[in-house]
């Protein structure tokens, strides 16, 4: 079970560095695509015994979600955009795998400072759940494209659920899909304001919205 629950953790931390280095919008879609769905598996490879009814359900929905909705209604607004790269970041490509790498061993040491419900648990779950907390307020913060901001969101959710999944020992099934839902809305609410800013100003960098007077 730790096998494969630490072959997800590291998978996220890898996706996570390969988002901080990524330009293409499209990418970046298709690489949270793939961190949603490996996501999705944690709590079946966190389960010990028979997979519970519930359980194989939340997985499924997590799945669907993050793997499948989400990455699709991104992947339509991007067609509606003219611009297929996120050009000049606020912190360059470079740098931010630099600072994500010094983050992610901040993290270790965070992680390590605290006690897990369960001593065999997997010793990579919390730095990775951090790490992809950190990714997604980075790429948030630290990109001008509203879509790359919006992905940074999702990234960040990821690392809310993934840990939630792996540190609460018994998560409430409402909270958890309570949370999906205003993950959902979210980012139907962000494609809508994207599609606006891109069809009134001719582009979607979040920077120039600043330069706007009432």
């Amino acid at each position: 079970m730790n096998n494969t629950v630490d072959m997800i953790m590291i998978f996220l931390v890898l996706t996570n560095l390969a988002l901080l280095g990524l330009s293409r919008l499209g990418a970046c879609i298709r690489v949270a695509a793939v961190q949603g769905i490996v996501l999705g598996m944690l709590p079946l490879a966190l389960n010990r015994g028979d997979i519970p009814l519930h359980l194989g359900l939340y997985s499924a929905v997590l799945i669907g979600l993050k793997g499948i909705v989400f990455p699709w209604v991104l992947l339509r607004l991007l067609k509606e955009l003219k611009t297929r790269r996120e050009i000049e970041p606020f912190v360059g490509y470079g740098t931010s795998i630099t600072l994500g790498m010094a983050a992610f061993v901040s993290c270790i040491w965070l992680g390590h400072r605290l006690p897990l419900p369960e001593a065999g648990m997997s010793a990579l779950i919390v730095p990775a759940a951090f790490f992809t907390i950190v990714t997604g307020l980075f790429l948030t913060v630290s990109r001008k494209k509203a879509l790359t901001q919006a992905i940074g969101y999702l990234v960040l959710e990821n690392g809310i659920s993934a840990f939630g999944a792996a540190v609460v020992e018994t998560q409430p099934l409402l909270i958890e899909l309570g949370i999906l839902l205003d993950a959902f809305m979210a980012v139907f609410v962000m494609g809508i304001a994207i599609f606006h800013i891109n069809r009134e100003f001719d582009h979607i960098d979040a920077d120039k919205l600043s330069s706007l007077r009432t």
